[in-house]
């Protein structure tokens, strides 16, 4: 591939902007994956401070690293006993101390992952909920009582499989767990949980970190009532019957926004980003993100199974209705990455326009590890799964852990990633012809082009900060305009096999992408400021 052109440098570099969050590139760090400095197998933080360099180099405003909090790992450190420490697989608090005063010093805002859904079932907190009713802690977390006949409260269902429900016989009743069994819903209907939350939130925010991402914001409150939820109306049978529910009660209450006040309030300019799973995405991402309630938030709805120029004109374009402040991401741990799932598999073209996209849209922007490089999904062997939904729902659900694999470094065993001959999941033999040492410094490469295209959205206020107007859309093509004060650039895709005409209106300075003046190449695309 071609190195893409000198970039033309406008205006508002991150650092000059109050509200840092406000249009930055933030990657995810997945920590157990991302390197491994005590050759144990698995991720950590000396790891992750070894490698800050690279993500300096990177151009990105902000990391955002993955749950490492004591966690017996049921849910992969979704499964939080100790919100206030760090696991020992992962390292010591000093050691986090460590990679916040390097990142600040290198220029990059830390993100942390915080899970207030739910915990473990190991935590102190619902070891004692579940010793009995009249303890401190006994209305820490969701439970119920069975019905006469010893059935189930309600209808609710898991989102790992089977029902949300399970008999506690020290209470003689039921606990709520929207997910596994061994993450059991935490009362934020309880103010004495919601004060305890916030605290949480001030003790990392006393660590320096500059922002949180909460994981499934809008499962924070259920239905007091614990009402039924309605069949949802689908053309078949689904694999987890999870989907086969309206999810009216169960999530995404109304309960919620006082509780995200709260947050807000305690948080100030510290950015709060919500991850929002639910039905109706885009419209809980606007109702979030008022000016009172959490600075931003990103949902599925740009994870879909196939590219569309049109669902995503329409998606980007809905959620920038209103007061609020998407993010969006084409990748991250929970998802097919996006090499494999929209067809970019061995077309580093195809995956060089699909960073230009993502790096051009209105909102803040997440880059999913190793998306830099291009890489495709990882196989990994039924025996070596980790993941508890692809156990449960195997082959029909593989689960997630193919975007979870070891980070390639370098070509030689274990990726770089590793000197254990044994990591947590298996390394992926096809990432080490993408692996960062193959790529850095080459021109032309998946790397380095996605590093010239995060530079330009940095040094464009259009990109970081402007309007977002369609102009044409279909499936396989998307040409819109981003506009800031006396700035004009044009964004054009080509998601097809066959060349595209390009819509050039009047004289244009071309700032990235490759194209004649007739038509942009398959799967090319190219940014352009009106003159």
């Amino acid at each position: 591939m071609a190195a893409l052109p000198e970039m033309t440098v406008t205006t508002e570099r991150r650092e000059e902007h109050a509200e840092w969050w406000r249009g930055a590139c933030i990657y995810e760090v997945y920590l157990r994956s991302f390197m491994d400095s005590d050759d144990d197998g698995e991720g950590d933080l000396r790891g992750l401070l070894s490698r800050m360099d690279y993500l300096a180099g990177l151009g990105i405003d902000a990391i955002w690293i993955t749950p490492f909090f004591p966690s017996p790992m049921h849910d992969s450190g979704y499964d939080v006993a100790d919100y206030r420490q760090v696991d020992p697989r992962f390292g010591t608090l000093e050691d986090f101390r460590e990679v916040v005063q390097a990142a600040h010093g290198l220029g990059l805002r830390v993100v942390i992952d915080q899970v207030y859904s739910h915990s473990s079932h190991r935590h102190p907190w619902f070891v004692e909920s579940r010793s009995g009713k009249d303890g401190e802690r006994a209305d820490w977390y969701v439970w119920a009582d069975a019905r006469a006949d010893g059935g189930l409260p309600n209808n609710w269902l898991a989102r790992f499989g089977g029902v949300a429900w399970e008999w506690a016989p020290e209470r003689r009743q039921y606990y709520l767990h929207n997910f596994l069994i061994e993450q059991p819903d935490l009362n934020l209907h309880n103010m004495d949980v919601q004060d305890e939350v916030l605290d949480i939130m001030t003790f990392w925010f006393d660590q320096g970190v500059d922002g949180l991402r909460l994981d499934v914001a809008n499962f924070f409150m259920h239905d007091p009532a614990l009402r039924d939820n309605p069949a949802a109306e689908l053309d078949g049978v689904p694999a987890n019957p999870y989907y086969m529910q309206q999810r009216l009660y169960d999530r995404s209450r109304p309960e919620n926004l006082a509780f995200l006040k709260r947050m807000r309030e305690v948080a100030g300019d510290r950015m709060l980003l919500a991850e929002i799973s639910c039905d109706r995405q885009v419209e809980r991402m606007s109702e979030y993100t008022t000016p009172d309630r959490l600075h931003t938030a990103y949902s599925f709805a740009l994870l879909a199974p196939e590219l569309n120029g049109s669902a995503i004109a329409t998606t980007v374009l809905e959620a920038g209705n209103g007061h609020g402040w998407p993010t969006w991401a084409f990748s991250n741990h929970d998802v097919f990455r996006v090499a494999s799932r929209w067809g970019a598999e061995d077309n580093p073209a195809k995956v060089t326009m699909l960073h230009a996209l993502l790096l051009c849209l209105r909102g803040t922007v997440i880059l999913y590890q190793g998306e830099e490089l291009g890489l495709p999904h990882s196989h990994v062997p039924r025996e070596a799964i980790q993941d508890p939904e692809g156990i449960r729902f195997w082959p029909h659900d593989r689960g997630r852990d193919g975007a979870r694999t070891p980070f390639p470094w370098d070509d030689r065993d274990q990726l770089g990633f590793s000197k254990n001959a044994c990591t947590w999941l298996p390394c992926e033999p096809s990432h080490a012809a993408l692996a960062v040492a193959r790529q850095d410094g080459l021109s032309g490469s998946i790397l380095e082009n996605c590093r010239a295209l995060i530079a330009l959205r940095r040094a464009n206020a259009a990109l970081r900060y402007g309007s977002f107007e369609p102009t044409e859309h279909e499936k396989d093509w998307l040409v819109f305009l981003r506009v800031h004060g006396e700035q004009r650039l044009m964004c054009a895709f080509n998601f097809s096999d066959s060349p595209r005409s390009v819509p050039w209106h009047g004289q244009v300075t071309v700032l990235s992408g490759e194209h004649d003046d007739a038509a942009l190449p398959a799967h090319g695309y190219v940014i352009a400021e009106e003159d």
